[in-house]
C-alpha cells in the first residue's frame, strides 16, 4: 500500500509586484492555513516518510509549516524542480520514481498541475484544488513505479475553508 498526498501551496501574497511568480511569499491567511492543515494531518496520524516540494517560495514555506506540525525534519524536504510548472505528467513521473522505502509521500505544488494529477490518478474529477487543499490518494501497489492513471483511490479531499473562515 502506498499513500500520496498532493498538497497545493497555501494562499500567497500578490502585493509586491516586483517579485517574480517563483518568489511570491505566503500571505497571512496562508501562514495560518498551512500549520492548521498540518495539524489535521498529525491528528489523522498521517506523518510522511518523505516530503517533496516545488522550489517556489510559497510552496517551500507551506512544506516547512506543515513539516513542523507533523514532526518532519524541514531540512529533509526534497526540492523537485519539475513540480514547478512541469505539468500533470511531470508529477505522475515524479511519483513513479519515488523510493519504495517511502510508503507515504507528500508532494507540495501548484495548480492546475496538482488538480489534474489527482484527477488523473484517481479517475475522479475534483475540480480546482483550493489553496492548501490536500488530496490523499491510496494505491494498492508494492512499488511506486506501478502507479498508473486511474489506479488510485481517493482517501480524502480536504481544505482550510471546510474548517476555517477566510
Amino acid at each position: 500500500m502506498r499513500e500520496l498526498l498532493l498538497i497545493r501551496h497555501a494562499k500567497s501574497a500578490w502585493s509586491d509586484t516586483s517579485l517574480t511568480d517563483r518568489d511570491r511569499p505566503l500571505n497571512e491567511r496562508g501562514k495560518r492555513d498551512a500549520p492548521f492543515m498540518g495539524s489535521l494531518l498529525r491528528f489523522r496520524g498521517m506523518q510522511p516518510d518523505r516530503m517533496v516540494s516545488s522550489p517556489a517560495r510559497r510552496a517551500r514555506k507551506t512544506a516547512r509549516l506543515i513539516a513542523w506540525e507533523v514532526g518532519y525534519d524541514k531540512d529533509a524536504i526534497v526540492i523537485a524542480e519539475q513540480i514547478y510548472l512541469g505539468g500533470r505528467r511531470a508529477i505522475v513521473e515524479l511519483v513513479q520514481a519515488l523510493n519504495d522505502e517511502d510508503e507515504r509521500v507528500y508532494v507540495i505544488g501548484h495548480n492546475p498541475d496538482l488538480s489534474e494529477a489527482a484527477s488523473c490518478l484517481t479517475g475522479e474529477s475534483l475540480g480546482e484544488m483550493p489553496t492548501c487543499g490536500i488530496a490523499a490518494i491510496e494505491f494498492t501497489v508494492d512499488s511506486w513505479a506501478h502507479v498508473m492513471e486511474g489506479t488510485g483511490r481517493l482517501k480524502f479531499f480536504d481544505y482550510p475553508k471546510r474548517h476555517l473562515t477566510p
